[in-house]
């Protein structure tokens, strides 16, 4: 395992070599994850089954279950994740599934508030198979993500996952409040994305280290950095809006402006930008964005918006990577270290 923790520090941050270096720390887990969630998903009504297996082809990073079975393993001497022998534990695997069935949940519904076409370079759920359709099976994921929590018979789970998805709702409300609106300040774009996104992260590192028995320090730690991983992954989500291939990313660029959502980025630029940029970008967040990319672009360019979002994502990994600190120096603590690092590195 030695080799391994070394080999983490060997491929460029961000990229997909880093991210398998990762992996290969907990795959008999993640083979475990992916049948839990093609079980968890199977359901007697065809048009389910038929989204599910859509939702599944598409694939995704799964960092959220990579995160929770990593802290499964980083937590594993205080419980009975402590194996040793490679093998998967199944708490912490059952963690991992209904947790991305929350995210799952969320992204269908998202889609449809937000009418997308594309995600990860497909056709969307709702664009498949319609609105009605998506709504009603995203409620199927979130009910089943429920079955599966109560199966792991904590309490505290119960309590941690309960107050996530309210606040992940609230989020999402604050979110579509914000939607066309320029005066959208950084304090309520921060709110915003702490409860959509962060929230979530934090959720899923904290119960892992509950199923393991860890000590309530080290749950509290591995909270905090599930909760600074999710707003740095989120801060650099909202750079390569402006600045990623799309081919490569599977969204088209500017997606956020043309969705009237004022992201980090553009509130840096309508913040520091002269009175000519400041008009441009409050016309495109209320509703002519796409039509005006090419000069938005050039604006948040010349007042360092993206640099500027780079740089709290960037001091966002340091404080998740310094709340590993109460943690034990294994492979597995280095590797959370490491997916910190491909939060704000990455480049789709």
């Amino acid at each position: 395992m030695n080799s391994v923790l070394k080999a983490l520090d060997s491929p460029p941050a961000g990229s997909a070599a880093q991210l398998e270096q990762i992996r290969a720390l907990v795959r008999p887990e993640l083979a475990a994850v992916d049948e839990a969630i093609r079980t968890g998903l199977k359901s007697i009504v065809p048009l389910v089954d038929q989204i599910a297996e859509h939702i599944i082809a598409g694939g995704g990073k799964r960092l959220r279950p990579l995160l929770v079975v990593l802290v499964g393993r980083a937590c594993g001497t205080h419980g009975s994740a402590a194996h040793g022998n490679g093998t998967a534990d199944s708490a912490p695997v059952q963690a991992a599934a209904f947790i991305e069935f929350i995210h799952t949940a969320t992204l269908l519904h998202d889609d449809v508030v937000d009418m997308s076409a594309l995600r990860r370079g497909r056709n969307t759920a709702n664009e498949v198979f319609g609105n009605q359709a998506s709504v009603l099976v995203g409620d199927f994921v979130y009910s089943r993500a429920f079955q599966m929590m109560a199966a792991v018979r904590s309490q505290r789970v119960i309590e941690i996952m309960a107050e996530a998805t309210n606040v992940i709702a609230e989020g999402e409300v604050l979110q579509l409040m914000n939607a066309r609106d320029p005066d959208t300040t950084e304090a309520r774009y921060f709110e915003v994305i702490q409860r959509k996104t962060a929230q979530l992260f934090q959720a899923g590192a904290e119960v892992a280290a509950v199923v393991t028995g860890a000590p309530l320090a080290i749950q509290q730690a591995l909270a905090a950095y599930g909760k600074h991983l999710g707003t740095a992954y989120q801060l650099v989500d909202d750079v390569l809006d402006y600045q990623s291939d799309p081919e490569t990313r599977g969204k088209n660029l500017g997606d956020d402006l043309a969705e009237g959502k004022p992201t980090l980025p553009l509130i840096h630029a309508l913040r520091h930008g002269n009175e000519a940029t400041a008009a441009l970008i409050r016309r495109a967040i209320a509703g002519e964005g796409r039509e005006h990319l090419k000069e938005i672009l050039a604006a948040i360019e010349s007042t360092g918006g993206l640099q500027y979002t780079a740089r709290l994502a960037q001091a966002e990994a340091n404080r998740a990577v310094a709340a590993l600190e109460p943690l034990p120096d294994t492979p597995y603590r280095a590797g959370l270290a490491a997916l910190a690092r491909f939060a704000v590195e990455r480049q789709h």
